[in-house]
């Protein structure tokens, strides 16, 4: 018989990074607030945990990150503003974001790393299983892949990761999974993970993709963690301590994602993610593609 465990309800997003590969525009502008299309890439990434059934968010943050909080938070004047002119759609669009979740913050304090940003939920989440969504990692709505993580969760209790196929040449940018097959398609049993290999040291093509779904003990297990890789305390270290011993917090899945995804945390994929997104919104696709097409056509001619 499936053993059921507990609903998860809280979603961290941790959201205190620098930002420096998008330097100057993040001098005095959170990376999470660069629009993507017409919305900031951080409210993307909330609904995405709304839509899953996590309506407890808590954001961590850092210096500098207080447009994040205003952008959650109502605006009366704007609102008001917006109310007078009988701007209807636009009203709906500013009251949306403040209306998504119930909002929590609290501040990093020193960038010690993924995995020290995440202790930093401790005392909010408690005891209780919970989501972990990175901003740089926008996952198309259509493709429900923090829903499927969580039901793995409820149904396996332990920690489930979001895995994808990436080129050989890329697994150095990345946390990579050692997996053994299930009975599921797209779910594997996680056996040991390493951040960032060498493509020669990798131990397979499964990239770990920002989004988790842990069990609580990786609280206990952050707290004793030693720096890793580039100095900081990575979550990657501590989720291979759980698949060594699934006594400790139960074991460690992954899922394995084929979707649609968005790399906001890089320029050019920035770019591509904001392309992509604008040629399919209905109000906007059509005219965009159009001109795309036509701008794509005359570079062609010029080379």
């Amino acid at each position: 018989m499936t053993q059921s465990h507990p609903r998860i309800s809280k979603a961290v997003i941790p959201a205190a990074g620098l930002g420096t590969r998008f330097l100057p525009a993040t001098k005095a502008t959170p990376k999470e607030m660069l629009p993507v299309v017409d919305k900031p890439a951080i409210q993307y990434v909330v609904e995405e945990a709304v839509s899953a059934g996590l309506d407890d968010v808590l954001m961590i943050t850092g210096r500098n990150k207080r447009p994040l909080e205003d952008h959650f938070d109502r605006n009366y004047e704007l609102e008001s503003a917006l109310g007078k002119k009988g701007d209807a759609e636009r009203l709906a669009k500013v009251q949306e974001s403040s209306d998504l979740a119930t909002m929590h913050y609290v501040r990093q304090g020193d960038p010690r790393g993924l995995g020290h940003a995440v202790l930093c939920a401790a005392p909010h989440v408690g005891q209780e299983p919970f989501a972990v969504l990175l901003g740089d990692d926008l996952i198309d709505p259509r493709d429900p892949l923090l829903q499927r993580m969580i039901e793995i969760q409820e149904r396996h209790g332990g920690s489930v990761i979001a895995l994808m196929e990436v080129a050989p040449e890329q697994i150095h940018l990345y946390g990579c999974a050692a997996v053994e097959a299930t009975a599921e398609g797209d779910v594997v049993r996680v056996t040991g993970l390493v951040e960032k290999p060498d493509p020669a040291d990798a131990p397979s093509g499964y990239a770990v993709i920002g989004r988790y779904v842990l069990d609580p003990h990786i609280f206990d297990i952050l707290r004793k963690t030693e720096p890793g890789r580039g100095g900081e305390i990575q979550l990657t270290d501590a989720l291979q301590q759980l698949t060594e011993d699934e006594k400790v917090g139960g074991p460690v899945h992954g899922v394995v994602f084929k979707g649609r995804r968005y790399d906001t945390g890089d320029r050019g994929d920035y770019l591509r993610a904001i392309v992509r997104l604008a040629c399919e919104r209905e109000d906007l696709g059509p005219d965009f593609r159009a001109w795309l097409r036509s701008y794509v056509a005359e570079e062609m001619q010029q080379r």
